[in-house]
């Protein structure tokens, strides 16, 4: 199957610059190298040629489909795509611009500009002098991560595939990097995570008082029989803690009522046991007959 056909199954038939760009793209690999040196088939040489020139066009493309039809593994592929598009030197570029219009969060820009810029000045400070050379942050996965958490600790909705299939890497590596990044540059990437007290929750408390049985009693609460009436210091008491007080009365009633059957009971199987008498009569002497 040419590209055109492997276009029209994952959804870019109608895009005939996509096309174009890579069978340009299957030619060149063609005249430098030969595909069976890097690990990598025609089938799957054709398809990744799609997806380089999808993300030169910054097209959507379905990765996962890509593998499926590829017959090769995910980690596979990556390495696949990383050789030949490192062959080709074609490199994918993720513009912070175009990522804030496309999503909506133009105003996470200059954040995700001084973010990048943090994590490359305290990653490099964490290496040794012999590896910082060797460093390279080019990688639209950087970019891509840097966003996706600048926009979730701002509470914006950001579609994660949709950036792992511009940045045209996999979800552990993307992991991976957003990992890295909170652990370096908490202060700008990270999200604090406070535990509420339900105590302190009021959402929804008009329903929850309308339908207190849909509501988790709480354990550690400890209502007193005396404040049984439904005004507690000027201010009208819930629906919720009049019937908890109403449950806890009928369990007390109960439990003493099953005490005072237990203690009937046990004192009705108490009996005492009668004793045997039997008549003291003197054993009668029988002669004995010498024989």
């Amino acid at each position: 199957m040419d590209i055109s056909g492997f276009a029209k199954k994952l959804g870019h038939g109608n895009s005939k610059q996509l096309i174009r760009k890579a069978e340009e793209l299957q030619r060149r690999s063609d005249l430098q190298f030969h595909s069976s040196s890097i690990g990598v088939g025609e089938v799957c040489k054709a398809i990744i040629c799609l997806e380089i020139a999808a993300s030169g066009f910054h097209m959507i493309f379905d990765r996962k489909m890509a593998v499926k039809f590829s017959g090769m593994s995910e980690k596979a592929y990556i390495r696949c795509f990383n050789g030949l598009q490192s062959s080709l030197g074609v490199k994918t570029r993720l513009d912070v611009r175009e990522l804030g219009i496309q999503f909506g969060c133009v105003r996470l820009i200059p954040l995700v500009h001084k973010g990048i810029s943090l994590y490359k000045t305290r990653f490099i400070e964490a290496l040794p002098p012999s590896r910082r050379a060797s460093t390279d942050f080019n990688r639209p996965v950087f970019t891509a991560v840097a966003f996706y958490l600048c926009a979730k600790r701002h509470k914006l909705k950001v579609d994660k595939n949709k950036l792992i299939e511009l940045c045209g890497t996999s979800e552990s590596e993307f992991a991976c990097v957003a990992t890295s990044m909170k652990d370096l540059c908490f202060d700008l990437f990270g999200i604090a995570k406070e535990k509420k007290d339900s105590k302190d929750v009021k959402c929804h408390r008009e329903l929850l008082d309308v339908l207190p049985e849909k509501r988790r009693l709480e354990d550690d609460g400890d209502v007193s029989d005396d404040d049984s009436t439904d005004v507690e210091d000027g201010v009208e008491v819930s629906c919720y803690k009049r019937l908890k007080r109403m449950r806890k009365v009928e369990y007390e009633d109960w439990k003493s009522n099953v005490i005072v059957a237990n203690k009937l009971a046990v004192a009705e199987k108490k009996t005492k046991q009668s004793k045997l008498k039997f008549p003291k009569n003197p054993v009668s002497e029988i002669p004995l007959k010498a024989s």
